[in-house]
């Protein structure tokens, strides 16, 4: 299957490290202080994304028990629970959760640091097997896992509804994610401008990786 080739994206929403996401989800509210400071691409990509409405109605399509539950795909927000639960196993036709981006992607941000810790709560982005291949995907890790600390960015820490994150299962709804403490004039200019378009064509494409 050909593919189109994603431009890399740098965020132009710079954190101010004091920021906090309100994730509402089909089971709940997490509450997740977002870490700027160490990954402010990953971090300034996700506040973009989400003050544009880009989450809102998606789902969660992967779980794995104790490891992680993965959300943040476009193909998703058309599908109901039981429509995402089948095609997360193939069932359906055409149609692989997993496999969609935000016609972007931006570069990693785990190399080099000590505090990219994988441990119960942690929020952290996806990407596929290649090198800066994150779009718009994240997850939330169930447990300690630190064999995935060098090898995906973890931009957050959530610090209120752990419980919700843990009853999280493939097709909940992620129904909006509102960003506190951010510089608002700042972000309101970084939203209104485009973002760059996709170029020119390679011969295949691969679902989104993440600690699954």
């Amino acid at each position: 299957m050909s593919r189109i080739v994603l431009p890399v994206y740098t965020p132009r929403y710079k954190p101010n490290g004091s920021e906090v996401a309100v994730i509402t989800t089909g089971k709940g509210v997490v509450t997740v202080q977002l870490d700027g400071a160490n990954a402010p691409k990953t971090v300034g990509n996700f506040i973009e994304l989400a003050c544009k409405g880009f989450y809102d109605s998606l789902k969660f399509h992967a779980y794995k028990p104790n490891s992680v539950v993965l959300g943040g795909c476009p193909i998703t927000r058309t599908l109901g629970p039981a429509q995402v639960e089948a095609a997360s196993r193939g069932l359906i036709r055409g149609i692989h959760p997993g496999v969609g981006d935000a016609r972007y992607t931006i570069e990693d941000e785990y190399a080099g640091k000590p505090n990219n810790k994988h441990v119960r709560g942690s929020l952290c982005f996806a990407h596929k097997s290649e090198p800066n291949s994150g779009s718009c995907q994240f997850y939330f890790s169930l447990s300690e896992q630190p064999e995935f600390d060098d090898a995906f960015t973890v931009f957050g820490m959530t610090v209120g509804g752990i419980d919700v994150v843990e009853a999280l299962r493939v097709g909940d709804a992620i129904k909006g994610i509102e960003i506190m403490y951010a510089d608002e004039d700042a972000l309101a200019q970084a939203v209104a401008f485009e973002t760059p378009k996709p170029g020119a064509v390679l011969e295949s494409e691969g679902r989104s990786k993440a600690a699954v």
